[in-house]
């Protein structure tokens, strides 16, 4: 009997101490899942925010933002590059403390996390052949439009295409793992159009002859950082440290470095 109290008693305290050792890991003093730690999660197919350089390492504006951010919190930055539609679940798990790829917030992702401070903004555009009857975004909703779209699937322009194209029987949504696969297929005239952000459609154009951008926009966005949902303190770190950066001009020297003004 006095064995088995014994045996019980050791279960017990194996437990609490596994439980306190967990909550200690998630309570970090910056919030993030490991104490000297940010892992961002993106997906590396979304230039110039976000691609693979010269060097074989994931560069871009959101990869300088998040080491800037990083720097100011005394953290060290580790990128995993990921599809985007796994980076939310990827912050949810705890994979990854932030999820930074251009991501727009919108009420669907507001479900499931939370989001900082706008630190950027984007222009949905569409990509079309030269000589294509699609001359303006309006030809998408005309009455009897039926157009095949590409997207990149989990993007914003999925989500906006889906709704607005798709939901109201104007065309289909075709979905691809990487932009740059949607640019293909337009280009083999597999789809009729391609929904994407202006930066990475700029430089689609002008690796592929034969392309142009439409000269009205889809939608303008601004892009934030996913961070768990009910990680206050991550949270409020990262808001102060772009607050930071924005007051000393750190920001907009990363975007002016890969965006050239117009």
């Amino acid at each position: 009997m006095k064995k088995v109290l014994v045996v019980a008693l050791s279960a017990i305290l194996a437990v609490s101490m596994f439980t306190a050792c967990g909550s200690k890991k998630s309570e970090t003093a910056n919030g993030t899942v490991n104490e000297d730690k940010l892992i961002m999660g993106t997906n590396a197919e979304f230039p110039p925010y976000e691609y693979y350089g010269d060097d074989g390492e994931v560069t871009g504006i959101d990869v300088e933002i998040a080491q800037a951010i990083a720097d100011k919190l005394d953290l060290k930055l580790q990128v995993e590059d990921m599809n985007f539609d796994s980076i939310i679940t990827a912050v949810q798990s705890g994979k990854a403390d932030v999820g930074i790829a251009g991501m727009t917030v919108t009420e669907d992702r507001l479900k499931n996390v939370n989001f900082t401070d706008s630190y950027a903004t984007g222009v949905q555009v569409v990509i079309v052949k030269e000589g294509s009857d699609i001359t303006t975004v309006d030809d998408l909703f005309a009455d009897g439009a039926n157009h095949s779209i590409g997207v990149q699937s989990g993007t914003t322009g999925d989500i906006y295409c889906t709704d607005d194209i798709e939901g109201k029987k104007l065309g289909t949504v075709e979905r691809f793992n990487k932009g740059a696969d949607a640019v293909q297929a337009l280009i083999a005239g597999k789809i009729d159009c391609v929904v994407i952000d202006n930066q990475p459609a700029k430089e689609f154009v002008a690796a592929n002859e034969g392309l142009k951008i439409l000269d009205t926009e889809y939608v303008t966005e601004d892009y934030a950082i996913a961070i768990k949902k009910g990680n206050d303190k991550l949270t409020e770190k990262i808001n102060g440290a772009l607050k930071e950066l924005k007051d000393e001009g750190k920001v907009q020297e990363i975007l002016d470095k890969y965006i050239n003004a117009e």
